[in-house]
């Protein structure tokens, strides 16, 4: 009951503060928007702590059975799609909660009837799943090469770039997902065929001499499906 109320003290303020910010439009109102939803869904994961806890717990146990199933003397490749496997399924955890709290307090309605943008809603959930993803990756990465090999630039660079597009893709697959009845079961359906050019992307740029062409896939990747993800948000999430 607690949660539910400060939830919905949380969504009172953001609507308050969006419609004084209404008639002043233009690109600045925009972002203000976007920075006051994300502050609203890091806030209540700091209060939560029902996301990020989750995706550290996997994401840690993920490598610990990796670094034992994996045989001794195996390939670089090897052990990094097995990093790439972890990173996806641990970003596919955090983005089944994306849309929870909304529906479970049916507050979605009302925040799709705040005076902004609804892309700014899709932007500002991308902005905190990324954040929530980041924090996993701090500790996903330091374990990665405790049990296996170490992280050069480049598969750190591959690692920010497809945390984008698993960010932009998955929250509007997450939003699409929210509103079934068998959500847990339809956003991996929709999100994995998606999330496999990442995984290319992703361990090619780790494993090769010469990672320019697929860090430039990742970059393709992102700003495509991110400029996809903005367009069609509101009409994903009206229908």
């Amino acid at each position: 009951m607690r949660d539910e109320a400060e939830y919905k003290g949380e969504s009172e303020a953001v609507s308050l503060g969006m419609r004084q910010r209404r008639d002043a439009g233009g690109i600045s109102a925009y972002f203000a928007d976007v920075a006051t939803l994300a502050r609203k869904d890091l806030r209540l994961e700091l209060r939560a702590r029902s996301v990020v806890p989750a995706m550290l717990l996997f994401v840690v146990a993920a490598l610990v059975v990796f670094h034992f199933a994996l045989p001794a003397g195996s390939s670089e490749l090897a052990a990094k799609g097995l990093l790439w496997v972890a990173i996806v399924f641990t970003a596919l955890l955090g983005l089944t909660r994306a849309f929870v709290a909304e529906r479970e307090q049916r507050l979605l309605d009302g925040l799709l009837l705040a005076p902004c943008d609804r892309s700014a809603i899709w932007l500002a959930k991308t902005v905190s799943m990324l954040g929530f993803l980041v924090v996993a990756e701090l500790v996903a990465l330091p374990a990665f090469a405790l049990f296996f090999s170490g992280i050069d630039g480049a598969t750190v660079a591959g690692v920010a770039l497809a945390d984008l597009g698993i960010c932009a893709v998955g929250t509007v697959l997450a939003a699409m997902a929210v509103a079934g009845r068998a959500r847990e079961l339809l956003l991996p359906l929709l999100f994995l065929p998606l999330a496999i050019p990442i995984v290319i992307g992703g361990v090619g740029a780790s494993v090769v001499d010469e990672p320019a062409r697929y860090l430039g896939f990742l970059v393709l990747y992102d700003a495509v499906f991110a400029i996809i993800s903005w367009a069609s948000f509101e009409y994903v999430v009206t229908e």
